[in-house]
C-alpha cells in the first residue's frame, strides 16, 4: 500500500477558539485550505496540538466532517481515555473520508502494559480497515511501541503503513533501524520539529507533521525540501538546511513542551490570525515573559531568514 498522504510536510492544527470557548470550525477550515494552498501535503487533526483532551468527542468529529467537506486531506488522531472512544474516532475518520489515521496509544489505563497497548492498537486499526494509518510514538504517552509490536500488529492489519516518532533523536534512529528499514515500503514520519535534519538525512523519514509550520509554513516547506535534498547527498543543501533548522531552534523546540499550543497560538495571532487568540481554559495562558520571549524569538529569526535567503539564495 502507498500512503503518499504520510509523505512531505503536515502540519497539525490547532483548534482555533471562540470568545465563549467553544470550537470555531469555519476559522479551523479556512486555516486547513490556507496551509494545503501553501504547499502542505495533507494536515494532521486531533494530535495533541488539536487540543483533543479538551474537546467533547463530537466537537472532535465536527471538525473532521468540516475539513473533509471543504476538501482538505486530513490525517485523524484517535486519542481518547478508553479504547471504545478511540475505534468510534477511527470509524467515524473512514467514514467521512478522511485519507488517514494516526493512531495513539492507550492513555492512562494500564498504558505500560504491552498487551493493553497490543488490544488497544489492534481495535482501532480494526475500525478502519483499509485506511491507512501510522502508529504514534511518544514517550508523553507513557508507552514505546517497539519493532515487535508493531510488526505483530502488521500482520493482521497491512493498512499500518507507518509510524510517527516524537521521541527525538535517538527514537528516530531506532525506528530507521529496527522498523523502516525491516520493510521499506513503510514510512517514517518526524514528529517533532527540532529533528527534521535528523530524521529526513539519517533515518529516511519521508514525511514531517510539524507545529511552527501553523505559523511560518514557507519557512517550514523550504527545511523539508532542503532536507529532501541533502538526503540524496547534495552537499549544499545539507549545509544550508543545517543552518535553517539552527536557526528555526527555539521556535521548533516549542514543540517539546506542555505549552506548546500556547506557544504557538501566539505566535499565529504575531503572524495575522487573531481567531488563536483564544484557549478552551480560560486560565491557559502564557506569562507575560513567555509572550515577550516566543516574540523576541520570531521577530530575531524573520529577520535573519529575510537576510540569509538574500544572500545564500
Amino acid at each position: 500500500m502507498v500512503a503518499s498522504i504520510f509523505a512531505g510536510c503536515i502540519p497539525a492544527l490547532m483548534t482555533p477558539c471562540k470568545p465563549d470557548r467553544t470550537p470555531d470550525f469555519a476559522a479551523l477550515v479556512r486555516k486547513g485550505k490556507e496551509l494545503i494552498g501553501a504547499g502542505m501535503s495533507a494536515v494532521v487533526y486531533c494530535g495533541s496540538m488539536g487540543d483533543w483532551p479538551l474537546l467533547s468527542d463530537e466537537q472532535r468529529q465536527e471538525g473532521v466532517s468540516q475539513l473533509v467537506k471543504a476538501d482538505v486531506p486530513v490525517i485523524v488522531g484517535t486519542g481518547a481515555q478508553n479504547s471504545a472512544r478511540a475505534a468510534a474516532h477511527a470509524t467515524h475518520a473512514k467514514h467521512v473520508g478522511a485519507k488517514g489515521l494516526m493512531v495513539i496509544p492507550r492513555v492512562l489505563s494500564r498504558g505500560i502494559s504491552v498487551a493493553a497497548q497490543r488490544a488497544h492498537f489492534a481495535q482501532v486499526l480494526e475500525a478502519a480497515v483499509d485506511l491507512p494509518s501510522v502508529v504514534y510514538n511518544s514517550p508523553y504517552y507513557g508507552f514505546e511501541t517497539k519493532a515487535d509490536l508493531f510488526f505483530d500488529l502488521r500482520k493482521k492489519f497491512p493498512h499500518l503503513v507507518g509510524f510517527k516518532e516524537f521521541g527525538g533523536g535517538p527514537a528516530l534512529r531506532y525506528a530507521a533501524e529496527h522498523i523502516t528499514n525491516r520493510d521499506t515500503s513503510l514510512t517514517l514520519m518526524v514528529g517533532v520539529d527540532t529533528q527534521v535534519f535528523h530524521g529526513f538525512v539519517n533515518c529516511g523519514a519521508a514525511g514531517a507533521i510539524t507545529g511552527i509550520g501553523n505559523v511560518l509554513p514557507k519557512e517550514i516547506l523550504h527545511l523539508v525540501a532542503l532536507c529532501e535534498r541533502a538526503a540524496t547527498g547534495d552537499p549544499e543543501a545539507r549545509c544550508l538546511a543545517l543552518e535553517l533548522e539552527q536557526a528555526l531552534h527555539v521556535l521548533s523546540s516549542f514543540d517539546e513542551g506542555t505549552d506548546l499550543v500556547l506557544y504557538y497560538k501566539h505566535l499565529m495571532v504575531l503572524e495575522g490570525s487573531p481567531e488563536y487568540e483564544f484557549h478552551f481554559n480560560e486560565t491557559d495562558a502564557l506569562s507575560a515573559s513567555q509572550k515577550a520571549y516566543a516574540t523576541q524569538q520570531l521577530k530575531l529569526f524573520k529577520a535573519w531568514y529575510f537576510n540569509w535567503t538574500a544572500v545564500k539564495l
